[in-house]
């Protein structure tokens, strides 16, 4: 993967809460690591997922190839035909082999170490709210080792054709 919307990712993992959890999904660019967009649902229904495909490829345009595993959502009929209307690539990892999607696996370590397992929400207004912050802050100002040091959302806007950035993103020092 050598440029931006060349190779999207998305997957779901739980957030555990003080009492029950929630569901994550993120959809990903491959080459810089931002997370283009995302949801939070209490249930395991195929719309959140197809909600933030929609926000994605409203924000960013269409990716080449999209990769997920075999999950119910990314195997429904909303999710690939979705994809397909928009002329995207579907690739699916092998049944198990979760490192097929490494890159989002990664980003799932990296936002329980450093924000989910630090806390104990009480409802899904303050989950979001957390998640919200914690994702503007990995986009915008965590530097990415396999980007030089610098935060995924600069490296998006600098290696692509389009001209404006979502938001303001800050060199690491």
């Amino acid at each position: 993967m050598d440029r931006p919307n060349q190779v999207w990712c998305s997957d779901i993992t739980y957030l555990p809460m003080r009492r029950g959890f929630l569901y994550l999904i993120a959809i990903m660019d491959w080459h810089t690591r931002k997370v283009l967009s995302w949801r939070i649902s209490n249930t395991l229904e195929a719309d959140f997922c197809v909600e933030a495909l929609n926000e994605a490829i409203h924000k960013f345009g269409p990716p080449e190839i999209m990769n997920t595993d075999q999950g119910s959502q990314f195997t429904s009929f909303a999710w690939t035909d979705r994809l397909r209307r928009s002329g995207v690539r579907i690739s699916m990892d092998g049944k198990g082999l979760f490192l097929d999607n490494i890159f989002i696996e990664r980003l799932w370590r990296t936002l329980k170490y450093e924000c989910v397992y630090l806390h104990a929400w009480e409802t899904g207004s303050e989950t979001k709210a957390a998640i919200r912050k914690w994702m503007t802050f990995y986009n915008h100002q965590r530097p990415h080792s396999a980007l030089g040091g610098e935060p995924s959302a600069l490296v998006y806007w600098l290696r692509n054709d389009i001209n404006q950035p979502d938001q303001q993103v800050q060199r690491v020092a």
